[in-house]
């Protein structure tokens, strides 16, 4: 944080929140990719008798040629996350898989197709040119855009509970969303004093005086109790002013995707989430259809890798090949989920049910790889076609798992509104949880997904887990 603080005195003059980091890098995505689409017509018109001229450019590409930076944006669909596209690492990681599903799906409908029917030239410099582009594109946003130049100024109001949650949040996200100043507080005891990094600058009446001081340009609401009148107008004066008012639940979302289960209040579910969690009827009838669509796709890839999945379980560690149970779906109706067999038989014979985890020893040698691979949960489009689950939705869990854990856990039983799906938002965000602790995170990533959910963030979301398959990183 050492180069951010030697400038916290200069005034900011480009202050870009998310949606507007969002639109840049989708215009420069589309750049870049309608850029290798010249590239690749040009590399594609070199074995062609018209060359690159108008007439090649009309004639010889299909209309699907020109759609291709459609399905590339798509593929990327994880790095408009602002916080993804500020991580090099994670930047790489994405853009590569984007390219290995992009050949993946070429080589599969190359291979399936008439033969000479498809520009093999044209597609893999496309390829291999929107992957380089992209590269240079996104490391050409991280130098630029992550400076401070372009960062917000950030004083956390409020030094309590919630503020100090937030601080703690801050200092495990690098690089970081934004530059926090401090904290105000009219705790006496407080003033003068750092709390996990930060100064408290002042009391609420010195509001103003603090935002003109260090350019402030967004305050963060962080103050779990009653607000007195007069920290109530020195905000209104200060958002006419011009700096934006965020409170700290939906900046917490905003940042890591989780809603903040341990700062809510226990009427929280009847007066904010509910509303939020209500989905229209177009996007009901939507999300059906493409449950539907990706229930036959899944029962057909399942048919295909059956005979060999079978024969591998059969060999390591015999009968039975599925694995069945009774989990609860939405509203709480029970349900029969269909799994291949990754754990030795009789994994619950005394009849206790245990959330696995990752080193579980009950899995087997061939079960570790079909959990890693995700084709364990290929059975599950049974269940999706039938419409027991969806394919995203927060995991399925056993009945007495759920009465458990909504004893320890609070708002657990919310997670009961929606469908189970083969795959969601805490799968692809934090996989599988072993303690309790763990459950709470996973419930926070749920509770967002129902509160945020359409039909984008669905498809992200299946994208995202086709990417951890051809990763081998599931668990």
């Amino acid at each position: 944080m050492g180069n951010f603080k030697s400038i916290q005195k200069k005034p900011f003059f480009w202050r870009i929140n998310d949606a507007e980091r969002r639109i840049i890098l989708l215009v420069g995505d589309l750049f870049v990719s309608y850029l290798s689409i010249v590239i690749a017509l040009f590399f594609w018109s070199k074995q062609d008798w018209l060359h690159f001229t108008l007439e090649f450019i009309q004639q010889r590409p299909e209309i699907w040629f020109y759609f291709l930076p459609i399905l590339w944006i798509i593929l990327l669909v994880e790095l408009y996350d602002v916080r993804s596209a500020a991580n090099r690492g994670k930047t790489i990681k994405s853009v590569t898989i984007a390219a290995v599903i992009s050949l993946g799906l070429y080589l599969l409908v190359y291979f399936t197709s008439d033969p000479n029917s498809l520009p093999r030239r044209g597609v893999a410099a496309f390829i291999v040119s929107t992957f380089v582009l992209t590269i240079l594109w996104r490391y050409l946003y991280i130098r630029i855009f992550t400076t401070p130049m372009f960062m917000r100024r950030v004083l956390i109001v409020g030094c309590g509970r919630s503020g100090l949650t937030l601080a703690s949040v801050l200092h495990k996200i690098w690089p970081p969303p934004f530059f926090v100043v401090g904290y105000i507080d009219d705790d006496p005891e407080k003033l003068g004093k750092e709390f996990e990094g930060y100064p408290v600058l002042g009391a609420n009446s010195d509001l103003k005086k603090i935002i003109e001081e260090e350019h402030v340009t967004d305050l963060v609401f962080a103050i779990s109790g009653e607000m007195n009148s007069e920290t109530f107008q020195e905000l209104i004066n200060a958002e006419e002013s011009g700096v934006e008012i965020t409170t700290m639940p939906v900046l917490y979302e905003e940042l890591l995707g989780r809603v903040p289960i341990l700062l809510l209040k226990s009427d929280w579910l009847l007066r904010s989430f509910l509303d939020q969690a209500h989905t229209g009827s177009f996007y009901n009838a939507a999300k059906r259809l493409m449950d539907i669509a990706g229930g036959l796709v899944g029962l057909g890839i399942l048919a295909m890798i059956f005979p060999f999945v079978a024969l591998t379980i059969l060999i390591d560690s015999g009968w039975p090949i599925f694995y069945t149970q009774d989990r609860l779906g939405k509203r709480g109706k029970e349900f029969r989920i269909i799994k291949f067999r990754t754990m030795i038989q009789e994994s619950e014979k005394d009849g206790v049910a245990r959330m696995a985890s990752q080193t579980d020893n009950r899995i087997t040698r061939v079960g570790n790889f079909l959990r890693k691979s995700h084709l364990d949960e290929f059975p599950q489009f049974i269940n999706i076609f039938r419409g027991d689950m969806s394919l995203v939705g927060p995991r399925a869990e056993q009945t007495t798992l759920v009465e458990k854990l909504q004893k320890d856990v609070p708002f657990y039983r919310a997670r009961l509104l929606v469908k189970p799906g083969a795959t969601g938002w805490a799968q692809v965000n934090f996989g599988y949880a072993a303690t309790v602790e763990e459950t709470r995170v996973k419930l926070e990533y749920d509770l967002y997904y129902i509160k945020h959910q359409n039909l984008i963030m669905d498809i992200s979301i299946i994208i995202r887990t086709i990417g951890t398959v051809f990763g081998l990183r599931g668990q």
